[in-house]
């Protein structure tokens, strides 16, 4: 089974890939028995329905990729030597995780770290094919366009004692402080997210993944920006269901963000 899914533009195509990395759920036949079958059922750190919540992006004319497997197979937003992103303290799992983000062991025989030679069959397997499609979506785009904006989509509980104490602010921008991408990019996604009800903040806590860093490139006319949202926002309280009135006004949200995008593509 492939490691991702591509859907392609319905519309007029504009030269955005929209990547949801985290939203898979499966696992390898191969290794399911391996995880703890009460967590594997519904793996709690999975970025639940953002797949779903940008899946008008075909229809505005962008092409979307998403993860199939769980990231406790393999984290594709992780760094493919496990070097930390962060230095605060925060509980960093490794690039095939072997707890949840609440410490809890995934395997049945409770280990402690993935063997290297298996992270390294993961990374040929799942990882590096993600990326590799990545990039030629990016390529085919900015061939036609001259140049690209990779968006990165991502969702989390709103409090996560084992990140940070506090809730996390509604919409978190994360471009690599500035590096990731352009600032017209910047300023022009930053002035339309604060626009709305959600408070906002840019590059803290997050200030994006792998993805991010490695595929934003504005000096090469290839620009990557994460946002990364509480999942409260789109989900009920319970951080279980898909809700509907919440999700509708954050896809209109999204929606006239990408429009300004687009315009400044053109």
């Amino acid at each position: 089974m492939s490691p991702f899914k591509i859907y392609s533009p319905t519309a007029s195509t504009v030269p955005i890939v929209v990547s949801v990395p985290h939203c898979g759920i499966s696992f390898p036949d191969d290794i399911r028995d391996e995880y703890k079958s009460s967590l594997a059922q519904a793996p709690d750190d999975t970025d639940w329905f953002v797949d779903k919540l940008y899946d008008f992006a075909p229809s505005m004319g962008m092409t979307m990729i998403t993860a199939v497997y769980s990231r406790w197979v393999i984290d594709l937003n992780r760094d493919p030597e496990s070097k930390p992103l962060y230095s605060d303290g925060r509980i960093i799992t490794a690039l095939c995780p072997s707890t949840t983000f609440l410490g809890e062991p995934l395997y049945n025989d409770e280990r402690s770290t993935v063997a290297d030679e298996e992270v390294k069959r993961r990374y040929t397997l799942y990882y590096k094919p993600y990326h590799v499609k990545v990039q030629e979506l990016l390529n085919d785009l900015k061939s036609k366009f001259g140049k690209v904006l990779l968006w990165d989509c991502h969702s989390i509980r709103q409090i996560v004692p084992t990140i940070q104490r506090e809730k996390f602010p509604d919409l978190i921008l994360g471009d690599a402080d500035g590096k990731a991408a352009g600032a017209e990019f910047i300023q022009s996604t930053l002035k339309t997210l604060s626009s709305d009800k959600y408070s906002l903040s840019h590059n803290h806590p997050f200030k994006g993944g792998a993805i991010t860093r490695s595929f934003g490139k504005p000096s090469e006319d290839q620009h990557a920006l994460q946002l990364e949202m509480p999942k409260v926002h789109y989900m009920d309280d319970a951080e279980v269901n898909y809700h509907e009135e919440r999700a509708r006004h954050m896809r209109q949200l999204l929606q006239e963000n990408f429009r300004q995008l687009i315009e400044l593509l053109r």
